[in-house]
């Protein structure tokens, strides 16, 4: 018992010493961050409402944009951190094409800085719970794993976050691509061409897809051919029908071949996929809908309707 008492004592002042010490600590980085030398701006930040109007006049380009949530310091702190962070697990292009699929700039070594970020997140959490537990004089062996386990939970949170952001963006695509195809081919049969109907729809357009067509007419703009940007964006979306639309029309303007008949033919296949995607939705929707049909509506009626008759046969009996 006195073992006990005495063990609980320098656990309890551990952890009032631990609050202290973090407390103390965001103060002083909080008030160091606050000097006018650390809060600089860098180089592309400062130039960039100069250039905008010249290279970038709608923001498409990520590196033009700024960041709100933190200050200078802070992010390029994680942005180094994100650099050792994705040279110890090593780049991944699963990483990269999700990231290109939820449109998300930074590349590997921002989304690593984001992973670490939500891992020491999660870390703080998790000793905040196993100070409290300590102070409450609750502490168990079982209990110092919970820091590490929140930490892991918020890497694989982070992770699993963007693999929905992912396929939310590219289900928008999916929907988008039939209109987007419509209205090009009706730029066409106007008498524009594809550049100028690409602009037209990047312009006019708020959708996903307008956006990404955006940014190909200024690839296209500042050097790239117009179909390897083409062929560039189809593969980092990874959308069957509009890199079947890419492949017909790079393979049209290498022929010569008239690009309207091949965008309405294009447009027709992807409202024709975009319908039997909504027909097999529906239908595992309905599948879903008999789950709680099977396996509780129908056992209680089973249970309302039988057990009356039970009950008067047990009674009848007695």
């Amino acid at each position: 018992m006195n073992a006990g008492v005495f063990g609980a004592a320098p656990l309890s002042s551990l952890a009032l010493a631990v609050v202290l010490g973090t407390a103390f600590g965001l103060g002083a980085w909080f008030l160091i961050a606050l000097l006018p030398r650390w809060r600089a701006l860098p180089l592309e930040r400062r130039i960039a409402p100069y250039v905008r109007d010249v290279t970038d006049p709608r923001g498409m380009t990520p590196w033009l944009t700024t960041d709100a949530w933190a200050s200078p310091t802070i992010g390029r702190a994680f942005a180094a951190a994100g650099i050792r962070f994705a040279a110890l697990f090593g780049g991944s292009a699963t990483i990269a094409r999700r990231l290109a699929q939820a449109g998300r700039a930074g590349g590997v070594e921002g989304f690593r800085a984001r992973q670490l970020a939500w891992g020491i997140g999660g870390l703080l959490v998790g000793s905040v719970v196993l100070i409290g537990v300590s102070l409450a004089g609750g502490f168990t062996p079982v209990v110092v794993a919970v820091p590490a386990i929140a930490a892991l939970a918020g890497v694989v949170l982070c992770d699993v976050l963007l693999q929905r952001a992912a396929a939310a963006r590219r289900a928008r695509l999916q929907e988008e691509l039939p209109p987007v195809l419509e209205f090009l081919g009706l730029c066409l049969a106007a008498g524009e061409s594809l550049l100028d109907a690409l602009r037209r729809v990047g312009s006019i357009g708020s959708g996903e897809l307008s956006r990404e067509l955006a940014g190909v007419v200024l690839e296209a703009g500042t050097g790239s051919s117009l179909g390897e940007s083409l062929g560039a964006l189809s593969r980092r979306l990874e959308l069957p029908a509009f890199s079947r639309a890419v492949d017909q029309l790079v393979a049209a303007l290498d022929r010569g071949a008239p690009l309207v008949h091949v965008l309405q033919a294009q447009a027709h296949d992807a409202r024709e996929a975009a319908r039997h995607e909504l027909i097999e939705r529906a239908g595992r929707s309905e599948i879903l809908m008999l789950v709680p049909l099977v396996f509780l509506i129908l056992p209680l009626s089973v249970i309302y309707a039988v057990y009356p008759g039970v009950f008067m046969l047990r009674l009848g009996l007695g």
